[in-house]
């Protein structure tokens, strides 16, 4: 049997932060409508953390791989993407980040993984997808690809009991609006919740699949101002999240147990400028069109004074996979499109259940397939300033991760079948 152990850390940052995700969002953090955490998942010598924040930048996840006492290249971090966290990188979605609050983060990350590894005990893994729910779709295009379904991983120990369930969904945390100032994990939070309900002693984890083009209905532009909306509250998030933990207890189940695998492979995250003047004109434009100094507007004007062009030479990007018995693991950096994640299950079928994750070990911003381009539009056209890049991700880069992404299951398909379990040895705060 494999040896599995999970750990749960709380983070939720005190009232009077900044939170991180929405422009028309100008009030800091007025409490806690839930618990912030940190959550790892070790299964033999390997491990996936998920943080409840928007995102985490590269250093980050590399100082805390360094630190943690199992392989680096063993180690997947991912973000929820929830849009109801402090900020959590520096430098990006046009707001300070607090060091201090970035080293707790990064402190809990290794505490969370040396924790789960001092629980591990001899478990089964059952797999399986949940049926699509129907709460996803695509904001960019009307009928457009949604990454459906419900991967699901269970961990039990002999007894039968619990140690710990995976889930991931391919749908935008953002059900909370830019009006919400309390901290949230938003529906995730609702997912785990009904799941630990559902199988007492049990941790959840959540992952959050490729959502770059995918919310629960609303366009991009409808996150550009502070107004509540009543589809967007914690009675929907609560729905949707429930609905999602429904579907996960309710699939089918089959014994996916054997041997782990881990992999990663890197591709270079290319820029393009599609802005058209000089960076002083556009400057001007927008700082005239600005109504208050907080509008869109004026978040513009000030890329284009200090970013535009600029730190736009290709950046090497990690990409992971684990093997968990007859389960695999791909996990890819930035807000990833449905699209590129049909191309992988394409790729990697038949693979059952094959998780995809999104915002994992770094995130740039959105990285659209080649064929998103000529639609434009925010995530295309804007969404880069927001996140503090000096161009746009440029076309075929969501391809070369794929490809990354692909190449490293596979890696990973033949080192498990190559290697038997590993026993670990823990030494707090640094590798063994």
């Amino acid at each position: 049997m494999i040896q599995v152990g999970a750990a749960t850390i709380d983070i939720t940052p005190p009232d009077g932060q900044a939170m991180a995700g929405y422009a028309a969002r100008t009030g800091v953090a007025v409490g806690a409508h839930d618990a912030l955490t940190v959550r790892a998942l070790v299964v033999d010598d390997t491990a996936v953390v998920t943080i409840d924040v928007i995102g985490i930048d590269a250093d980050f996840s590399a100082r805390a791989r360094a630190r943690i006492t199992l392989p680096d290249e063993a180690i997947t971090i991912t973000a929820t993407h929830t849009h109801g966290g402090p900020v959590s990188m520096p430098g990006r979605l046009s707001a300070e980040a607090d060091p201090a609050f970035i080293l707790q983060i990064e402190d809990a990350v290794v505490q969370a993984v040396d924790r789960a590894i001092t629980t591990q005990k001899p478990a089964r893994l059952l797999g399986g997808v949940g049926v699509e729910p129907g709460f996803a779709s695509n904001r960019r295009r009307s009928g457009g690809p949604v990454d459906a379904g419900i991967p699901v991983l269970r961990f039990e120990t002999a007894q039968g009991s619990t140690i710990a369930i995976l889930v991931s969904y391919a749908c935008h945390p953002v059900v909370l609006g830019a009006d919400n100032l309390s901290w949230t994990g938003d529906y995730p939070h609702f997912v785990r919740e009904k799941l630990e309900n559902a199988l007492p002693g049990a941790i959840a984890i959540f992952a959050t699949g490729c959502a770059g083009d995918v919310n629960t209905g609303h366009s991009a532009a409808a996150s550009l101002t502070p107004l509540a909306t009543p589809e967007r509250s914690f009675i929907k998030a609560k729905e949707i999240g429930f609905g999602i933990a429904k579907s996960a207890l309710e699939a089918r189940l089959t014994n996916v147990s054997g041997n782990i695998g881990h992999s990663e492979a890197f591709a270079d995250i290319c820029f393009e400028q599609r802005e058209h003047g000089a960076p002083e004109m556009l400057a001007k434009t927008w700082r005239a069109a600005a109504k208050v100094t907080t509008s869109i507007e004026a978040i513009w004007a000030n890329w284009a004074e200090t970013r535009m062009g600029r730190d736009i030479a290709p950046r090497r990007a990690r990409v992971t996979a684990l093997k968990w018995g007859d389960a695999v693991i791909v996990a890819l950096p930035g807000e990833i499109f449905a699209e590129t994640a049909l191309e992988i299950r394409k790729s990697l079928a038949p693979q059952d259940p094959l998780f995809i994750l999104a915002y994992a070990d770094d995130n740039l911003g959105y990285v659209p397939p080649k064929s998103d381009y000529s639609r434009g539009g925010y995530e295309i056209d804007e969404a880069h300033r927001f996140y503090g890049l000096g161009a746009t991700v440029a076309p075929k880069t969501a391809e070369h991760l794929a490809q990354a992404g692909c190449k490293s299951a596979k890696m990973a398909r033949v080192l498990a079948a190559q290697t038997q379990p590993t026993k670990i040895c823990v030494t707090q705060g640094g590798k063994s």
